[in-house]
Order: structure tokens, then sequence, then C-alpha cells
């Protein structure tokens, strides 16, 4: 009698749990919705995660990402669906961007713990694959992380999976989230009748989206200072330009992310430059040999001195006098106060603040619709066709090599739950920051894409994969990335001219990359030659180049176009 007492008890229990465990995976099905899975799809996904984790229940990871609103999702909210469905407890530790690249290069120069998986840009491709101090995933899924390896991944589905690739296609990332930095401008201003024929009237041209900075800058010029009225019934004095320049590691960031590439430097090439990329780096068989134009590079020739020169004129001239002051998570947000008619360098994580879509915002129509919007950025007049345009950030899950056995296994499920196509459209609309075809092209969003002021357009468009983060040229990213912005910020000052600065920034990088001790690819450097020689050669380095004549299309034009191609 007692042994069948306690058979029944156990029985009883096992029934509980059961029961538990479908509450669990229904309550969070129901929570991840909208999704790109049908609901029957998401229990599907969410029971394959409960199923392979049960050796690890009761056990503990620690990750880490930067501070953007997508991060704090993670952590906040999918940490704890994790943990209840998994029984795996994760520590998301969220911080700025500066001190993330300083604990990862930390952990894979000693090789001390500190974090099981980073949410790391892969603008650190090059650096990964030169150290070889992270997972290599590719091989990962296929030996030792095949039983942790989601069946429904999908890594077709992925945006821009090559990004996290190195030289043979290894994925040595995953994306978790990408946000694209675009122009930014207030279509209610330029399409207003009295407005347009006023800018017509002075520069000879339609008031347009600029495709090029001649026309960026007359449009800047035009607005500010102009008396302009909002929806919500406020007058403002306009400034045509939007940007920061306060002394600090994302003054660095403001150029290595593709300004010099959207000004022309570097060569023709996708997803970035070659032979020459847009860190003004030549690279010759994967071995980077020099950044000054007498070793092939580009960091010191016209375009990037041309890209400086246009970077302090217009926040000197057309952009919010306290724009020096500011970082980028400063400048972000101050679109949506109502008095910056464009923006050409808008990281579109800040358009998911609230601020630029809430009725009663200078921003939002009566109709809660946004006044904004967003198209391809303006290129300088070194760019060519077959360039990339500008630059895509791709928070990207990383995994150090010092990971190992079971932490290994428990951060690779951690990570796969983080990109699930269960959770990441609801990902999106928290963040705005897309990392799947299936989020960009859900039903959802075309039903709602007036709310995004153009942004679902350019994601669904083919210009999009001509947005691109740092590429496989750059050695050593956390090396070579702090040259940049203390120079800059002495170009600011009036210290030293923009020739001056980015001879320095050049001879000092080189300088730099010759001293890298790296296990693959490290950098060797190029004899010297003339830079006329250079100049004559096809491609990069560029010689200098007249203005162009200013262009602008309609922004409705310029979307017919991309739903044709």
């Amino acid at each position: 009698m007692i042994k069948k007492a306690l058979l029944i008890i156990l029985l009883l229990c096992f029934s509980i749990q059961a029961i538990a465990y479908e509450d669990i995976i229904q309550k969070w099905a129901k929570e991840f919705e909208p999704s790109a899975l049908k609901n029957n799809e998401k229990i599907e996904e969410l029971k394959w995660f409960y199923e392979v984790s049960k050796p690890f229940r009761g056990k503990k990871i620690s990750t880490i990402a930067e501070d953007i609103k997508t991060h704090f999702w993670e952590r906040d909210l999918l940490s704890k669906a994790f943990e209840e469905i998994t029984g795996i407890h994760v520590e998301h530790v969220i911080v700025g961007e500066g001190d993330l690249i300083r604990i990862i290069t930390e952990q894979m120069m000693t090789g001390r713990m500190i974090h099981d998986a980073y949410v790391n840009d892969s603008d650190l491709i090059g650096t990964h694959l030169r150290l070889n101090k992270v997972v290599n995933l590719t091989e990962y899924m296929k030996g030792e992380g095949k039983n942790y390896t989601n069946p429904n991944l999908d890594l077709k589905d992925f945006l821009n999976l090559e990004f996290c690739q190195d030289y043979d296609g290894n994925q040595l990332q995953i994306p978790d989230q990408q946000f694209a930095n675009l122009y930014w401008f207030r279509y209610d201003w330029f399409t207003d009748e009295e407005t347009k024929k006023a800018f017509k009237k002075e520069f000879g041209y339609e008031l347009g989206v600029p495709i090029n900075w001649e026309a960026y800058e007359d449009i800047a010029k035009f607005f500010t200072g102009r008396k302009m009225k909002n929806p919500n019934g406020t007058s403002v004095h306009a400034y045509g330009h939007l940007d920061y320049g306060k002394p600090s590691p994302s003054l660095g960031w403001r150029f290595t992310d593709a300004w010099l590439s959207i000004a022309g430097v570097g060569d023709k090439g996708l997803p970035n430059g070659l032979p020459v990329d847009e860190w003004g780096i030549r690279v010759e068989n994967r071995i980077p040999v020099g950044s000054t134009v007498e070793r092939g590079g580009d960091l010191d020739g016209p375009a990037a001195v041309y890209a400086l020169t246009k970077y302090i004129e217009w926040m000197n001239n057309y952009a919010p006098p306290d724009s020096k002051k500011w970082e980028w998570v400063d400048s972000g947000p101050k679109a949506s106060r109502g008095d910056i008619a464009q923006q050409i360098f808008q990281y579109i994580t800040w358009l998911s603040d609230e601020n630029f879509h809430k009725i009663g915002s200078p921003v939002v129509g009566k109709n809660g619709k946004p006044v904004w919007r967003v198209a391809p950025t303006p290129h300088g007049r070194y760019w060519e066709e077959g360039m990339k345009v500008g630059y895509q950030d791709a928070g990207s899950w990383t995994i150090p090599w010092n990971v190992r056995g079971n932490h290994r296994a428990m951060a690779w499920l951690w990570v796969q739950f983080c990109v699930s196509k269960t959770v990441s459209f609801k990902k999106f609309l928290v963040g705005g920051t897309p990392n799947r075809t299936s989020t960009i092209f859900h039903p959802y969003l075309t039903e709602h894409s007036s709310d995004y002021g153009g942004l679902i357009e350019f994601y669904r468009s083919p210009e999009e994969k001509k947005w691109t983060p740092s590429g496989l040229n750059v050695p050593h990213y956390p090396a070579l990335s702090g040259i940049w912005w203390s120079n800059i910020a002495r170009a600011i000052k009036g210290e030293m001219t923009p020739q001056q600065t980015m001879t320095t920034i050049a001879k000092t990088q080189d300088e730099m990359m010759e001293k890298l001790k790296l296990e693959k690819y490290a950098p060797k450097l190029a004899e010297i030659k003339s830079r006329e020689y250079w100049f004559n050669e096809p491609g990069a380095p560029k010689p200098e180049l007249p203005p162009q004549k200013a262009k602008t299309v309609p922004y409705d034009e310029l979307v017919k176009q991309w739903q044709k191609k």
C-alpha cells in the first residue's frame, strides 16, 4: 500500500510539472505575439528550448550588451522568459559601447573569463578573424554544438549574415539586431508649397531628398534660421543640420561608421571596398599594407580631407551650437524636438524613442503619423556607383574561445533564443532594430509601414545591402579606433587643419598596425611610393575632384523606384 501511494504521489508530481510546463510555454507563446511564426510553430520552437536545456537547469551564465532599448528588453523580458523555459539563469549586463569593447578585448587578450557571450558589433570582425579568439560558429554548429543548434534557426532568414563572416564564409558572429545610419528629414516642411517655391527661387532647383553633399549643403543653408511651424502649433527657427562633436569615443565612431565612405574614400565593393576600404586601409592577399596614400591607402587623401572639412563646416554653420557638447546618445533623439530640418547621419535606433511617434510631439501629425522620413544617405563628390553608401550597425552575438563545454552550450542556447523567429518580430517592435527578413516582410509592417517614416520601405529595398559595418580589412578595431577621436577633437577646435588631422591619423594608424602581433593575416606595411604614383593608379586613393552639380529627388519618387527593383 505504501509503495502504491508513493507511486501515485510521483505520478501526480509529474502531472503537475507537465501542466506547469505547458502553461509556461503557452504563456510565452502568447507574450511573443505578433510573431513571424504561427502559434503552433512558436510552441514547437519553445518546446525545443525546454527539452534541449534539461541538463543545464539551475545553472547560470553571464552575457553583456550595449545600452540601447533592444538590449534592455532582452535583459528585462527575454532573460526571464528564457529562465522560465530552460531553467538557465542569464545575467544580461548592459553597459556603454566603449566599455563593452574594452571588456571583450580584455577577455580575448588575457584569457580571463568575464562573460559567456557578447553582443559585440560586427565592426570587430577583422579583429576576431586575426586574433582567432572567438568561437567559429560554423564549425561549432556542425560539430560539438550540433545537438544544441535550433533546427528552426534558419540562417538564410537573417539580414546581412555576411557582415559576421570571415574571408572563407565562416560565421564568427550572428546578428542580434541591426540599425542603419540614414538621412532623416522633415517631410512636411520639404513638401510645403511655399517652402518649395522659396527654395527653388534661391537655388534654382527643386527641394527634395539630396542625392549629393552639394544639395545637402544648400538645404542646410536654406533652412538654418528660417521660421517654420510644427504640427503641434509651435513655431521654431530651424537648423539645417544636426550632428555631435564631443571629445569621446563616439566622436571616432562618427567617422569610422562609414563617414569617409559616404564622402567617397576607398574602392568599390560590398560589403566593403577592396583593396581599399572606408578606413582608408589597403589590403593585399588579406594582409593590411597601409593607410597613408604613400602606401596605397586613402586615409590622408583628398576624399578623407574633404570628409572632415565638410563635417566641421556643417557643424559650425548649420547645427545647434550645443552639438559640440553632445555624444551620439545625446544627439540621436534631438531631431524630435522640432527645430531640425534634416540630418545626414541619423542612427535609426533613436527613432524608437516615443517622441518621434506620440501625438503632441512637434514631429508627429494630428493623425498620429510621423511627419519625418528616412531616406538614403547623400554621398560626397568622391563616391562612385558600386561603393557602399553608408553605415549599418550589426550588433552581433560573439562567444569568446575560452567559453567551453556546458557554458558554451548554454551561451549558444541563449543566443539562439534572442534571435529566434519566435521573439525577433516582437523585439523589432520594441527597439526598431531588425535582424531577420521574416521580420521586415511581416504583414503587420505592410499594414503599419506609415508609422515608421520610410524605414520599412528602406529595409525592403535592394538598396539596404549598400549600408554596411566596418569590414575584414580593419585588423584590430579596439586598438585603431582610439586613434581617431582625439585627433578629430583637435580639428574641431581648430588646433590642426583637416589635412594635418588626417595625415596624423593615417601615419599613427600605420605605426600601430606595424606593431600588431596577430595570429592570422597580420599587417605588413608596403614600401613608400609618391602620392602622384598612387593618384595615377586606378581606384583609391583618388586625386582631388571639383564640386558636383547639386541634385535632389522627390521622396515619393524615390520610394517608387525602390518598389520597382
